[in-house]
């Protein structure tokens, strides 16, 4: 009797856990491969009290994500690192329009090792290789790109570009060595960077602020669980937790 009730409450327990994973509501969140930590923390501290949902999160450029849900990939909440593939899918017709806003800020820097002698964009000629984000899908090379040529270097570079796939593909060319210096966002080399630092803060006037905005999208504003977790990620905590780790919040 006593190794049948032990096999019971083991059989009880099994049953629990089946039902609770069963249970748990799954979020997809779509996000710019720059957000990733600050992403995770945020969604460790909503699971904290929200120990049902479940998160899928899918980090990329943007522009590789938002031709993603475009093609069909799940989304509940898409966090780009412009306003450009933003508005590609609200004109698509794939987002909930009424949910969209900015979510955080950033800067554009280059990183190097530390006996590189590189202050400003001028000083990038003298280099062999530098790594930036693939402009048609990587904002941070798109806006790398805009500094580049509204400072009149970009025909003097061109050679000497090496593409990433995204902004932390470019960190880690230079952290490796496979470049002089890469072109990354000010939180990626804060919170990232090990073999390489800061050279220079690429100047305001050269380039658009790096704005993120965040939406639900169409299908996620109908998921209850995305919808909790997106006024989360407005919440006063969730803005702390971004300016920990670098970003601007207005």
């Amino acid at each position: 009797m006593k190794h049948m009730a032990t096999w019971s409450m083991a059989v009880f327990f099994v049953l629990i856990l089946l039902t609770s994973t069963a249970m748990a509501a799954e979020v997809n969140l779509s996000v710019a491969a720059s957000m990733k930590e600050v992403v995770n923390q945020l969604t460790d501290n909503f699971n904290k009290k929200n120990l049902n949902v479940k998160f899928l999160k899918n980090y990329g450029a943007s522009g590789s994500l938002a031709k993603q849900i475009e093609n069909g990939a799940p989304a509940d909440i898409f966090i780009s690192a412009n306003t450009e593939w933003m508005d590609y899918l609200k004109n698509k017709k794939l987002m909930d329009n009424r949910s969209i806003s900015a979510f955080a800020y950033n800067e554009l820097v280059f990183v190097g090792k530390p006996s590189l002698n590189v202050k400003s964009v001028r000083d990038l000629v003298k280099l062999e290789k530098i790594a930036i984000g693939s402009p048609k899908s990587v904002p941070a090379g798109e806006y790398a790109m805009t500094a580049l040529k509204k400072a009149g270097v970009d025909k003097e570079l061109e050679k000497k570009l090496v593409m990433a796939k995204d902004v932390r593909a470019c960190l880690m060319y230079a952290e490796l060595g496979e470049v002089d210096g890469s072109f990354v966002y000010k939180t990626d080399a804060l919170q990232a960077a090990k073999n390489v630092k800061i050279l220079f803060i690429v100047p305001q006037d050269l380039y658009p602020r790096v704005t993120y905005p965040i939406g639900l999208t169409a299908t996620g504003s109908k998921n209850e669980e995305a919808t909790a977790f997106f006024r989360f990620l407005q919440s006063a905590e969730a803005k702390s937790v971004l300016a920990q780790l670098g970003f601007a919040v207005r």
